[in-house]
């Protein structure tokens, strides 16, 4: 197909605004896309142009967008570029929309706690999960895994001795 893809990098402008509609739901936001530069004779960045995109979000994304995304966060936009004129008053206006595949906050930014929302059920419905502890395991599961992983390296080792040399032309 033939469809200008993008990925652009911004912060939300606007607050995003959710609608209900009978072909399901549908959000839309206002997406600020600044470009920064190396100045040398100011030794600092410096902001450039401010490009502005209207995003798009349909069904299940429209639906997280509304509980995840607030104005003034950064996040990552990818999707279809849609380039749309009208005449308003006499006047021709000329306008970038992004149809919405997919969006995330901008890590290199901050950070971000992933909730799974599950069919049927709204990301405010989601049941908290206690975060998992990365720090060490307990004794007697640090152990087991010790024994597993072991077993695993024996059964590696054993495979690795009846492999014949791949031939290579």
């Amino acid at each position: 197909m033939n469809e200008t893809t993008v990925c652009v990098v911004g912060n939300v402008a606007t607050q995003p605004v959710f609608r209900e509609t009978a072909t399901g739901s549908s959000a839309r936001f206002r997406l600020a896309v600044t470009q920064r530069y190396w100045d040398r004779e100011k030794n600092a960045w410096t902001d450039g142009h401010t490009n502005f995109f209207t995003v798009w979000a349909n069904r299940a994304l429209a639906t997280n967008v509304q509980a995840s995304v607030s104005v003034g966060e950064p996040l990552v936009v990818r999707g279809r570029l849609k380039i749309r004129s009208e005449l308003r008053d006499g006047q021709s206006w000329t306008g970038a929309d992004i149809e919405a595949t997919a969006i995330g906050h901008d890590l290199a930014r901050g950070t971000a706690a992933f909730r799974r929302a599950h069919k049927g059920e709204t990301p405010s419905d989601a049941p908290a999960k206690p975060e998992p502890s990365w720090e060490t395991e307990p004794t007697a599961q640090a152990a087991e895994t010790a024994h597993q992983q072991q077993g695993q390296q024996e059964q590696r080792g054993q495979r690795q001795q009846h492999q014949e040399p791949a031939l290579v032309t």
